[in-house]
């Protein structure tokens, strides 16, 4: 027989009063990884049109209409959550940490949750990173998706 296990108690005592990333750290976070996911499209993009489709006029355009728009952002939050353990890149340039809610490390799982809560936030016309703005805990779309928080790591210490 299963039961009901409240899982996320322990943690969010354990998170109480950390304090939160401001609405200006997550825009350079997330520009950041933006910056740095387009970075690394652009060449495996020409790389693939050229030498496995032989195309010969190559027009680029970064839209998430594109599948390997897609599957690049997919890969790059996905992977770059999990192995910086909710710290991208662009979060560390912005001095902040995406915090599991539900336990002390990101899982692989949660890891791509987050990676399409950003595209949720995106598809929402901007709106799921309005939501900064009237939740008590500043949690965006992809924070509510995947169960995070967006912490400031300067002043957690």
């Amino acid at each position: 027989m299963r039961r009901f296990h409240a899982h996320e108690s322990s943690r969010a005592l354990a998170l109480n009063g950390v304090a939160l990333a401001t609405f200006g750290q997550r825009v350079l976070g997330f520009f950041a990884d933006l910056v740095l996911v387009v970075a690394l499209w652009v060449p495996l993009e020409v790389g693939w049109r050229v030498y496995v489709l032989h195309e010969t006029k190559i027009e680029l355009s970064w839209d998430f209409h594109e599948i390997g728009n897609v599957v690049a952002a997919l890969l790059y939050w996905g992977l770059a959550n999990y192995f910086g353990n909710g710290q991208t890149p662009g979060k560390w340039v912005a001095r902040t940490r995406a915090v599991s809610l539900t336990g002390e490390r990101m899982g692989g799982w949660q890891s791509v949750e987050r990676a399409l809560g950003y595209g949720a936030a995106v598809l929402e016309g901007g709106l799921g990173f309005a939501q900064f703005f009237w939740d008590k805990n500043r949690m965006c779309a992809q924070d509510r998706l995947a169960e995070t928080i967006v912490v400031d790591v300067r002043r957690s210490k």
